[in-house]
């Protein structure tokens, strides 16, 4: 089971890095897909995002804090769970091209490793 979770967690946070990079460097082209979002608010989940892919690996990588990992990932799925809804409220066609079907994915497989590495962190 770890195995399995430190390869998602390293998937999940490279998409989140780059995800989250594209949305602070390239918000204009983010900003276009629901109009109703200000562009600073995608800047802010581009800055949890980039915040969060960190913390998925680095305090339980090097055992400092390593409670932080499944707080990130909680943060993470919240997050990319909440902007698969405001896809939702646009658009609710399965194409590969509708991000609603990435940011669900994504959730889901965050809210799994979040799960995951709570039930593995010794009991304090």
């Amino acid at each position: 089971m770890n195995i399995l979770l430190w390869i998602m967690q390293s998937a999940l946070a490279f998409l989140y890095l780059s995800g989250g990079a594209f949305k602070i460097f390239k918000v204009e082209d983010v900003a276009s897909q629901i109009p109703s979002i200000p562009p600073a608010l995608w800047k802010v989940f581009g800055v949890i995002e980039v915040v969060g892919a960190i913390l998925l690996i680095v305090p339980l990588a090097f055992k400092w804090n390593p409670s932080l990992t499944p707080a990130a990932a909680t943060v993470l799925a919240v997050e990319t769970l909440a902007l698969a809804a405001l896809y939702a409220s646009n658009s609710l066609k399965i194409a590969v091209t509708n991000p609603l079907v990435w940011a669900a994915a994504m959730g889901l497989l965050v809210a799994f490793v979040a799960y995951g590495r709570y039930a593995l962190s010794p009991a304090v």
